[in-house]
């Protein structure tokens, strides 16, 4: 580890993008390690490397077998944010590490750690972070605080009031990372945490990657954990399902979800957005009872307020709009019209 941190500085003080550092360091490892087949001891070790950029809040982001980053906004709310990702360093020398950029907002804390801080105490990946999320969204102290509250509440006499079902699995060492973006600032010159006007996440569905389209039902319910009506929540991650499908079946294209949550708590708009690149531009159907698809625009107007489709200079927009309200109302609900199927282009 000693031999791999000093490679992994060097390559990262020439200047290479986080992508290629951990290129490099992984066939350092890899030959370090496996040189000599007769006495090959194979290792490997996981790593994320952030380049940050204080000025914009920009991170560029490589990770090699580690868990993903989550961040704490500054209403309180925390999301794991998904990056793309590679094998851990020294298995395959010949390995890819794509980048991923995140935009780090004023107010916003990141928070990263090795499994270690997710599992001890004999808990798994989910249940670990069920506790740490919490931890996270309850905190109101500096980052200093923060990392001893993460810490004590897995490692120290707290931890026993949260022993997960896997308690007789072998402890591992904790790091932990807390990178924050200090608030805007007022007019005396002193720096306030301001909760943003928009609380918005962005992702991206490749072709070759359908299972993101869970990831994108996840972070809409995460990004919407508190909004008041829970049939418009379910309504949102069925719609944003159907418009994510439709771009993966019927065009060659990636998909782009653009979701931003803005307003009051209680009189909230939720705007859900999918681009792509395809040029043709979506239609209203009418199948008949026992067609399996051209029904989603039809669910995009029976469950939201609003929508549109509006063409760019190369592909298209689709969006929706909610706007919330107290879950008294007697409107259609997802569960109601899930039958419907997928829609077509």
């Amino acid at each position: 580890m000693g031999q791999l941190r000093i490679a992994l500085r060097a390559y990262a003080s020439e200047g290479h993008r986080p992508d290629a550092v951990l290129s490099r360091a992984s066939r350092f490892l890899h030959g370090i390690t496996n040189g000599d087949a007769e006495k090959a001891d194979p290792r490997f070790a996981t790593c994320l490397y952030i380049e940050a950029d204080p000025a914009t809040g920009v991170l560029e982001i490589a990770r090699a077998g580690h868990p993903d980053p989550a961040i704490r906004m500054a209403d309180g709310t925390v999301l794991t944010r998904p990056t793309a990702g590679g094998l851990p360093l020294g298995i395959d020398p010949d390995a890819d590490y794509p980048t991923t950029t995140l935009a780090l907002e004023p107010g916003e804390t990141m928070l990263i750690c090795t499994d270690g801080l997710i599992e001890t105490g004999g808990h798994d990946l989910d249940t670990g972070w069920q506790r740490i999320r919490a931890i996270l969204e309850e905190h109101k102290g500096d980052l200093e605080e923060l990392a001893d509250a993460l810490v004590q509440a897995v490692h120290g006499p707290s931890s026993h009031h949260t022993i997960g079902p896997l308690a007789d699995r072998r402890e591992d060492d904790i790091a932990v990372l807390l990178l924050a973006r200090e608030g805007e600032t007022c007019g005396c010159g002193d720096t306030v945490t301001v909760p943003p006007r928009i609380r918005r996440t962005v992702l991206t569905v490749a072709q070759a990657e359908p299972e993101r389209i869970a990831v994108a039902r996840q972070q809409l319910r995460e990004l919407l954990h508190d909004w008041t009506g829970a049939d418009q929540v379910d309504s949102a991650v069925l719609l944003v399902s159907e418009m994510l499908t439709n771009v993966l079946v019927h065009t060659d294209a990636d998909a782009l979800l653009t979701v931003e949550v803005t307003g009051e708590v209680g009189e909230r708009r939720l705007r859900v957005e999918v681009t792509d690149a395809g040029d043709d531009l979506p239609h209203k159907r009418h199948p008949g009872e026992l067609a399996s698809s051209g029904r989603g625009l039809l669910l995009i107007e029976l469950l939201a307020d609003t929508w549109g489709v509006d063409p760019r200079g190369e592909g298209k927009s689709i969006w929706f709009e909610l706007y919330e309200s107290d879950g008294s109302g007697e409107g259609t609900v997802a569960g109601d019209v899930a039958e419907f199927g997928s829609w077509d282009a």
